[in-house]
């Protein structure tokens, strides 16, 4: 397994973030190296056109292997995603910010295995269509759901923790 740091070394299945601001981070999952080229399969948009419509959903969203000849500026790092191998150093150049591996899960899950259950869940994903929820199906809850077959969004828990006690004050004054 890989630590959390901003130089990773990663094995394969280890989870990859990409802070993009203080207060969201675009996650994916280590899948390997072909021809020593570094990948990470993670959850973005269809298409680099694709925008967070209203309640932050995206249903142009789908798995997708991109060859790497195909990257660029074509297929953006954005928050409305689609699970997508491409080569690690593009996605960083995308998101001008260094990876970390993130396995925030370690210490309550344990890892599935790569080849026996990560690889093959990734690999059926390609092609299929995906929609993206910021809430409830965001690239976090894809990179968790590949590497420990559990969904969830650390970030997605923290607004939570912070919105539901407004609301609550809210519906007990009446005024939702």
């Amino acid at each position: 397994m890989g630590l959390k740091n901003s130089h990773p070394k990663l094995f394969p299945g280890d989870i990859v973030e990409y802070p993009r601001n203080k207060f969201f981070s675009h996650f994916g999952v280590y899948y390997g190296e072909r021809d020593g080229v570094p990948y990470v399969a993670h959850l973005t948009s269809r298409d680099a056109d694709t925008k967070i419509p209203l309640f932050g959903r995206a249903l142009r969203s789908e798995v997708k292997l991109d060859p790497l000849e195909l990257l660029g500026t074509k297929y953006r790092v954005t928050l409305a995603e689609h699970v997508t191998t491409r080569h690690l150093k593009t996605v960083h150049a995308q998101t001008a910010v260094l990876p970390q591996v993130n396995n925030m899960m370690d210490d309550t899950h344990s890892p599935r295995d790569f080849h026996g259950a990560v690889k093959p869940a990734i690999d059926d994903m390609i092609g299929q269509a995906v929609t993206f929820d910021i809430l409830f199906h965001n690239s976090e809850h894809q990179a968790t759901l590949f590497r420990y077959g559990v969904k969830r969004s650390e970030q997605i828990e923290k607004i939570y923790k912070h919105v539901m006690p407004a609301w609550k004050k809210l519906f007990m004054e009446r005024k939702l």
